[in-house]
C-alpha cells in the first residue's frame, strides 16, 4: 500500500504539487498574520516598558493602545501629580498613530522629564535644539541606506532634522518635541498619557491612591506598567482574534477545497484501480486508508514547505521593512501545522468514502 501511495503521487506530479502548495499557502497565511500581529504587539510592549516608568496615567475612556486616543489631557494637572509625596518624575507624552509609509506611533516628549524616567543612550548627536528637530532610534537609522545626524526626514508632510540617534527601546522610533506635536495635532497644552516614576516601586499603589484622592483626578485611570503589559494580549485587544479567525478560516477553506478537488478527481481517475483492489479482497477501511494516507503525505509536505515559506516571508519583510517586528513562536508553528493538516484530512474524507463505496464489478467495467 505504501508503494502504491507514493507511486500515485509521482504518477500525477502536477496534482500532487498543487495540493502541497495549497497546504503550504494555508500555513503561510496563518503564521504570517500571527507573526505580524504578535510582532507589532510585543514590539510595542517592549518599547513602552523601556521608557522606564512605573505608572501610566491615561484620560478617562481612552484606549490602552498608544497612539489612537488623541491628546485630551491638559498638561497643567501634572503640577498636582508632581507634588504628591512619592512621585519622583512625571512626564507628559503625546502619541500619534501614523500610517504614512508604514504603521508607526510617533512620540511627542518633554525631553527633560522623559529623559529623567530613564536616561537616553545616544549613539550619535544629542537632545533637541530646535522645534523641527527629531530624535530617532538606531533601528530606524539603519533603514533606507542609513540615516545620520543632520539628515532631513519628512514626518506628516513636514521636514524634520535628525538631531540625535539613541538606542532603541524608548517608546517610539521617532521622538519629537512635545510642543511641536501639540502644534501638529492642534492640541496646545495637551497630552495623551503621563508616565510616572515613583521614588520606590513599593509605593506604586500608594501613588495611585494619592492620585485618585486628589480633587479633579478621581476619574483618570492609573495603571502600573505590569498591569498594562498584562492587558496587551490578543484576547483583550478588540478585533485581534476576529481578524485572526477570519484569516484562519479563509486559509482552511483554501486548503480544504484544493485537497477535496484533488482527491475527488483522483478517485474518479482511479476507478479501475480501486475495482482491482476490491476484487483482490481490499476492505472499505483499506480503501479509505489509502486515500487518507495519500492526503496525509501531501499535507505533511505542505506543512513543512509552509513553515519554510513563513521563515522566508520573515526574511523578506525584515529586508523590506526593517522596523517591522515579525514573531514566530513554537506554539503557533505547531498550531498552524495542526490546523492545516486537519483541514487537508477533512478535505479527503468524502472522496475516500466515495472510493470505498464503489462496487468492484462496476469499477472493473469502467472505461
Amino acid at each position: 500500500m505504501n508503494k502504491l501511495i507514493f507511486a500515485n503521487l509521482v504518477h500525477r506530479p502536477v496534482r500532487s504539487i498543487i495540493s502541497v502548495l495549497a497546504v503550504a499557502i494555508e500555513v503561510i497565511m496563518i503564521l504570517s498574520i500571527v507573526g505580524i500581529f504578535m510582532g507589532m504587539l510585543n514590539d510595542q510592549k517592549t518599547r513602552t516598558n523601556g521608557i522606564g516608568a512605573d505608572l501610566m496615567m491615561r484620560p478617562s475612556g481612552s484606549s490602552i493602545m498608544t497612539g489612537v486616543s488623541g491628546a485630551p489631557m491638559t498638561v497643567k494637572i501634572l503640577d498636582a501629580v508632581r507634588k504628591l509625596p512619592h512621585v519622583a518624575v512625571a512626564s507628559p507624552v503625546i502619541t500619534l498613530l501614523s500610517t504614512t509609509g508604514s504603521v508607526e506611533v510617533l512620540y511627542g516628549i518633554d525631553y527633560e522629564s522623559f529623559n529623567a524616567l530613564r536616561p537616553f543612550v545616544f549613539v550619535a548627536g544629542g537632545p533637541f535644539q530646535h522645534p523641527d528637530d527629531v530624535i530617532i532610534d538606531d533601528v530606524l537609522s539603519r533603514t533606507d541606506g542609513g540615516l545620520f545626524v543632520g539628515n532631513t526626514i519628512t514626518i506628516k508632510d513636514r521636514p524634520f532634522h535628525i538631531c540625535g540617534i539613541v538606542e532603541h527601546g524608548r517608546g517610539g522610533r521617532k521622538l519629537l518635541p512635545i510642543e511641536t506635536m501639540q502644534d501638529m495635532m492642534g492640541s496646545p497644552g495637551k497630552a495623551s498619557v503621563f508616565y510616572i516614576k515613583t521614588d520606590d516601586p513599593a509605593n506604586e499603589q500608594a501613588v495611585i491612591k494619592e492620585i485618585h484622592d486628589t480633587r479633579g483626578l478621581e476619574s483618570y485611570p492609573v495603571q502600573t506598567m505590569e498591569e498594562w503589559l498584562s492587558m496587551m494580549t490578543p484576547d483583550k485587544l478588540p478585533g485581534f482574534n476576529i481578524a485572526l479567525r477570519v484569516v484562519t478560516f479563509i486559509a482552511v477553506c483554501v486548503g480544504f477545497l484544493v485537497i477535496f478537488q484533488s482527491m475527488y478527481t483522483a478517485v474518479l481517475e482511479r476507478t479501475r484501480e480501486i475495482g482491482i483492489l476490491k476484487s483482490m479482497g481490499a476492505s472499505k477501511t483499506s480503501i479509505v486508508s489509502l486515500v487518507v494516507r495519500e492526503t496525509a503525505v501531501m499535507a505533511v509536505a505542505g506543512v513543512l514547505l509552509g513553515i519554510a515559506g513563513t521563515f522566508g516571508v520573515k526574511v523578506l519583510l525584515g529586508h523590506l521593512f526593517p522596523t517591522q517586528h515579525f514573531e514566530i513562536t513554537t506554539a503557533w508553528l505547531v498550531k498552524g501545522a495542526l490546523i492545516a493538516f486537519a483541514g487537508a484530512l477533512c478535505g479527503s474524507l468524502y472522496p475516500a468514502w466515495m472510493a470505498a463505496r464503489k462496487d468492484p464489478i462496476d469499477a472493473l467495467a469502467y472505461e
